[in-house]
């Protein structure tokens, strides 16, 4: 594959989409919005279909989240302790949680993903506080309706307005989601307070 090349981008990026947006749900630092926000990009250059990745970013954002969130309504978290890994993905959960705050609200579960790491923290809040799993899923699947529009609707503005290659508005648009995102998430969080009660120390709890 050519990275450089928009054609074999617009060939592969539907493949691309589902294993790595639904990763995501479980390794923050996957990169899902780059992929997005480059087949936005793809999009207003005529190279890919800009519905079409919305709707795959969606379904894979909804199957991330129930993965995720069915994981710890279910208690089937300790499982992770088995591995390294695991234990290290576990810690991680826990830290996301305190780091998102209190809230496993269905406002938080459509909003907080719009937050750089919101998302695992909170769906994994959500499975913990035993939330709807019909209410949970519904507002996954309006959540992560929204993400891939406001993903993909960056990708397609920035290539559309600045003409440039479909590689530099997709880092465009990147940057412009981070900074969003991170102004919002920064408002968030000084009004929603401390670190989550949901988990005091998860260190001690994981026993690593």
């Amino acid at each position: 594959m050519d990275f450089g090349n928009a054609d074999s981008w617009g060939d592969a990026i539907y493949f691309w989409i589902i294993p790595i947006v639904m990763g995501d749900a479980i390794f923050p630092p996957v990169p899902s919005e780059m992929v997005v926000i480059t087949g936005g990009a793809l999009s207003a250059d005529g190279r890919a279909n800009a519905f079409l990745v919305v709707l795959l970013a969606a379904l894979a954002s909804w199957l991330g989240d129930i993965l995720v969130f069915q994981l710890f309504k279910r208690r089937l978290s300790h499982v992770l302790d088995r591995w390294k890994w695991g234990r290290s993905f576990h810690l991680a959960v826990h830290r996301a949680i305190a780091q998102a705050g209190r809230s496993s609200t269905y406002g938080a579960i459509i909003g907080i993903r719009f937050i750089p790491g919101g998302r695992l923290g909170t769906t994994a809040a959500a499975g913990i506080a035993n939330v709807s799993t019909r209410g949970f899923s519904l507002c996954a699947a309006l959540g992560g309706l929204l993400w891939a529009i406001w993903s993909v609707g960056l990708g397609y503005f920035t290539g559309a307005a600045t003409k440039l290659p479909f590689w530099a508005s997709s880092l465009i648009g990147v940057g412009v989601g981070l900074v969003i995102g991170a102004v919002v998430g920064v408002i968030v969080t000084r009004r929603r307070g401390d670190r989550s009660p949901v988990v005091d120390g998860p260190e001690q709890e994981l026993d690593i």
